[in-house]
């Protein structure tokens, strides 16, 4: 056996993703979850995550070989403003269960940043049904949008889906800005469009759904000046949250991370002439890697004293448990 070993941890949407290795190394053994962690009072539930994820760590440390889990690295989804219940317990449920030593708590936009660029300055635009912007100068982070659908995640997945239903709508009521383009892909993703709001409204995956129409709106923006100019739109609502969280000094670079920038060029090309617009002195790249990297990372610096990110509670914390 080797040790001591570290173990990375995704919390997203869908699950858990978590991986375990030895520092200076890729990690060995992988797996995951299908229930999401649930929230409470106290926000995201640290009895529910450790219920997951303690009976995955021990399988994949013996699937690795690893003999202590020294260092753990958990990324969750909602950290930044439902974190309260993980700091106050999750350290000390992982050094009883696991035996864990230095535990490094963190906001998912943290580990998506750190997978995209590492720990270099700049600014990562995390986009899939919802959108939020983080960036660094390694002194400090800063963080815009991601509000939820209702208030925010301009450009995001939802927000391109609503926006393309609107369209869909005024085009139904014969009013201007509709497009029949998009009339048609809403009849036919949801049926007549006269039911929508009635399938829509009541359930709690709203902003899903709404994004499950954004690639209709991708598909007809070649064609349909209503499309294309709802990704010109969510293109500026997306540079305006990177420029809020960019470096204003030096040479930061800026990488794009999640599901939504699939969509190719409709949606691409219109975010480079922004970005280059506003933020003329970063450089933009390709994202290295995904969040559950960014865990691995941040655990191997950790566990190697070598963690240069900055902390702060609600974005990264790292908590050493003294004994159990």
């Amino acid at each position: 056996m080797t040790g001591p070993g570290y173990l990375a941890v995704d919390s997203g949407g869908s699950g858990l993703r978590v991986a375990v290795g030895v520092p200076g190394r890729d990690p060995t053994a992988r797996g995951e979850t299908r229930e999401p962690v649930r929230t409470g009072a106290r926000g995201i539930d640290p009895a529910h995550l450790v219920e997951q994820l303690v009976p995955l760590a021990r399988a994949l440390a013996a699937e690795a070989g690893v003999g202590e889990l020294g260092t753990a690295v958990v990324g969750a989804a909602g950290f930044a403003t439902l974190g309260d219940g993980l700091r106050a317990e999750l350290p000390g449920a992982l050094a009883r269960e696991l035996g864990v030593r230095s535990v490094a708590l963190a906001a998912d936009a943290v580990t998506a940043y750190v997978g995209a660029l590492g720990p270099r300055p700049g600014a990562v635009l995390a986009a899939g049904t919802g959108l939020i912007a983080v960036g660094t100068d390694l002194t400090g982070w800063r963080r815009a949008d991601g509000w939820g659908h209702l208030l925010g995640d301009c450009g995001s997945g939802a927000w391109i889906g609503r926006a393309g239903l609107e369209a869909a709508l005024r085009a139904h009521d014969g009013r201007a800005g509709g497009s029949r383009a998009l009339l048609a892909g809403a009849e036919e993703q949801f049926g007549p469009v006269r039911g929508l709001p009635g399938r829509l409204y009541p359930r709690t995956d709203r902003a899903a759904v709404l994004a499950s129409f954004a690639p209709r709106v991708a598909a007809c923006a070649a064609d349909d000046a209503v499309a294309a100019g709802i990704l010109r739109a969510a293109a500026r609502h997306m540079a305006e949250s990177a420029a809020a969280v960019c470096p204003g000094t030096g040479e930061p670079e800026v990488a794009f991370t999640g599901g939504l920038f699939r969509m190719g060029d409709p949606l691409l090309v219109p975010l480079g002439e922004e970005l280059a617009r506003r933020l003329p002195h970063a450089r933009q790249v390709p994202a290295e890697a995904d969040p559950l990297h960014g865990a691995v990372r941040i655990a191997d610096g950790l566990a190697t004293g070598r963690l240069t990110l900055p902390g702060e509670p609600a974005m990264l914390c790292v908590i050493h448990v003294q004994g159990v």
